[in-house]
């Protein structure tokens, strides 16, 4: 069983297809997976192992019947605790809803069900997806699948580690300032935030100024375009979804190379510090990229880059909205991190997040103004690679020997415009460090363009194969 552990969702659904895999036998050997792992990754909140298998027998029966729906049939996956799952605990990560079952499924979780993916598992997520390490009073510290003694980053930092640890060949996850991309670099794995629409996101309260996305997350570019492809589409729950349409995410008549291509890349915003071992790999992705064709040319970041008080001011106040009332009438059950980020919004005025949406559209045209004459924008996704496991959200960092304040300005600074923009971004794998800690990249590409996009991923991808490597486990 452990030699499925590492398959692809892509040589998965071939070994489905042709009737030498049995969807039941998958799942159970991915619950068995899970259970063996749990004590010491922490990444899943709830296992639904019966309803799995139930769900595992239909699916082998409407495939031997010749009832195939596609490549996702009869695959498992688990699911950020964030995302609503009829008849399924989601606890939001918090301790008040940990008896919490949807009526529901997210649109996302609908279509996946619809394609014949199997759910057998609620990744771990800190509360309501509000840091990038991902820990909550109600299940702990999850940790890194490279090394318990790091962090598993945030806030998809389940999803992320248990499609690392061959728990499933994909995931759901969301990224609301980098939380898919994040976990992905810590974890060696590929993780998307898709253009602003491309998945409908039915649990947004705000769609009109959301910065949230319920995404992919996976080992491979190309299981990452199966989970978009079933997920994609637009849906009355989401304006943008609507004026994004139907559109296919993928096509084979392109092909994956960066010949002719233009490619911009900056290293870090003025002013970062930046590991020397994230340094290093991304000289050396530059190099493979130019190497194989294309036009490699530098890009400046200034002033238009510093994103993170945007970002607060807009996040921060939805969360205040959102769970300000909580907070007060009931602060046992939050952590005092996720109660000083609530209270941190108290002084922002409208005035304020009003100056922080036209910041968002200068951003946008800034970033579109580069990628005019350019395919995609090519940066470090972290500038360093993964924390210590007890790190917190409001201590200092350490990046190339420096001891420094403010952890998203500093650790990723590169992951948060693009939620602000809507545009589409990717961190695939490039390399390790000397103590073994994966490192990512981030390729980011014009609004609406994902088709361009994954196809120079999985380009980059084909290159660099030494990258796609299994943690021990």
């Amino acid at each position: 069983m452990s030699d499925l552990s590492y398959l692809s969702a892509v040589e998965l659904a071939r070994l489905i297809e042709g009737k030498r895999l049995s969807p039941v036998e998958l799942t159970r050997a991915m619950l068995d997976r899970a259970e063996r792992l749990q004590p010491t990754l922490n990444c899943f909140i709830t296992l639904c192992g019966d309803a799995a298998l139930d769900a595992a027998r239909i699916a082998e029966q409407e495939i031997m019947a010749g009832r195939y729906r596609g490549p996702l049939h009869g695959l498992p996956y688990g699911a950020k605790d964030l995302v609503d799952t009829a008849g399924v605990r989601t606890t939001y990560g918090t301790v008040m809803y940990r008896d919490h079952v949807p009526q529901q499924d997210a649109a996302a979780v609908a279509r996946l069900k619809q394609a014949g993916a199997i759910l057998i598992g609620k990744t771990t997520t800190p509360e309501f997806g509000s840091q990038c390490i991902t820990r909550s009073p109600l299940f702990g510290d999850t940790r890194n699948a490279w090394s318990a003694a790091h962090s598993s980053g945030g806030s998809s930092g389940g999803a992320a580690v248990a499609v690392a640890a061959g728990i499933g060949a994909i995931g759901i996850a969301t990224d609301g300032g980098g939380s898919t991309r994040i976990p992905a670099a810590v974890n060696g794995v590929v993780g998307l935030k898709q253009s602003l629409g491309v998945v409908p996101h039915s649990q947004a309260q705000d769609t009109y100024g959301n910065q949230t996305y319920v995404t992919p997350i996976s080992r491979t570019v190309m299981d990452t375009v199966l989970m978009l492809d079933a997920m994609a589409g637009g849906h009355a729950c989401d304006p943008w979804s609507m004026a994004r349409g139907a559109a296919p995410v993928w096509d084979e008549e392109t092909v994956a190379s960066f010949r002719g291509r233009t490619v911009k890349f900056c290293l870090a915003p003025r002013g970062k510090l930046v590991e020397p071992s994230v340094q290093q790999a991304f000289t050396a992705a530059l190099k493979t990229i130019e190497d194989a064709g294309a036009r490699v040319l530098p890009f400046d970041a200034g002033e238009e880059f510093d994103v993170e008080p945007i970002w607060r001011t807009v996040n921060h106040t939805v969360w205040r909205s959102r769970f300000g009332k909580l907070v007060r009438e009931r602060p046992s059950d939050f952590s005092a991190t996720f109660i000083r980020q609530i209270e941190s919004a108290q002084h922002f005025t409208a005035a304020d997040y009003q100056e922080a949406m036209f910041g968002r559209t200068r951003l946008f045209r800034h970033v579109e103004g580069l990628l005019a004459d350019a395919d995609i924008l090519v940066t470090p996704t972290l500038l360093r690679p993964a924390l210590p496991l007890d790190q917190d959200l409001y201590d200092p960092i350490e990046i190339a020997g420096q001891r420094i304040e403010g952890i998203r300005a500093n650790w990723f600074p590169w992951t948060m415009p693009f939620n602000m923009t809507g545009h589409p971004a990717i961190s695939l794998p490039n390399g390790f460090d000397a103590a073994g800690l994966p490192i990512g990249l981030q390729f980011i590409g014009s609004l609406g363009a994902d088709k361009t996009l994954l196809k120079l991923a999985l380009a980059f991808e084909v290159l660099t194969p030494e990258h796609y490597q299994q943690p021990i486990a």
